[in-house]
């Protein structure tokens, strides 16, 4: 694998970001794309930094983008940025003119870890048009689903509202809500949802899973040991590069 650091001007962010990526460098171009997103505390350096994400990249003909997510949570925030916006068309443009990936929706997919997770899944489901497939670990995966900040949780009121708004439920935030909709337009996305059974999330996406079924929306769920931590995600990060690849073309 070739890495690149890219550094370049967001003009939906207002301000010069950083993203890295890995470029198969054994196979002929152009490549699917894989959009690795990282969690509320770090930045686009921590999958390099926390796991041996270079290592198992090697093994899958894939070009791989970790961007800087900021703590917008991926999502339009009601005041800006517009985080959705900034990753969903600004990145996957830059991407696109700059390296040799294929230029098609079912070329594109998207995973992440925490709020990483609740990202991927707020992108393809809001975008099923750009991404054709969802990854998600560890994810916060309902907190656009409600309209307060979740007990315990790592956001406050003051943050919470300021990234979803005051009744986020129901709105685009709300990853069911964008199911739905995505379901009514016939373009759902592949996606793969996983978490540890120890981690303080686990209730919430066996909730979404739960919901999902009786919604009747094709989604592959797993639940394996572990916490909200790195060695779960170095570990489980393998299994979605294997159903990215598998899914993109």
């Amino acid at each position: 694998m070739s890495l690149c650091e890219l550094h370049w001007s967001s003009q939906v962010v207002g301000k010069h970001v950083g993203t890295y990526v890995y470029i198969p460098d054994d196979a002929p171009p152009p490549f699917a794309v894989f959009y690795l997103l990282h969690g509320l505390s770090d930045d686009y350096t921590i999958w390099l930094r926390r796991t041996s994400i270079e290592r198992y990249a090697a093994k899958h003909r894939l070009i791989i983008v970790m961007p800087d997510g900021f703590r917008g949570f991926y999502t339009d925030n009601p005041g800006g940025p517009a985080y959705a916006t900034y990753i969903a068309k600004e990145l996957v443009e830059t991407i696109e003119r700059i390296f040799p990936a294929r230029r098609a929706r079912e070329s594109r997919g998207v995973g992440g870890l925490s709020m990483g997770g609740y990202g991927a899944l707020r992108l393809a489901l809001g975008h099923p048009d750009v991404f054709s497939v969802a990854s998600s670990h560890s994810g916060a995966v309902l907190h656009g689903s409600r309209n307060h900040p979740r007990v315990g949780g790592a956001l406050g009121d003051v943050e919470f509202h300021r990234i979803f708004g005051e009744t986020p439920a129901g709105s685009d935030h709300d990853v069911l809500a964008l199911a739905h909709q995505a379901q009514q337009r016939g373009i759902l996305p592949q996606m793969r949802i996983d978490c540890g059974v120890e981690d303080d999330l686990i209730h919430d996406n066996r909730s979404l899973h739960a919901k999902l079924e009786a919604m009747r929306i094709p989604h592959e769920y797993a639940e394996f040991a572990g916490g909200h931590n790195w060695e779960y995600w170095d570990q489980h990060v393998q299994e979605a590069l294997t159903f990215q690849e598998k899914h993109l073309l």
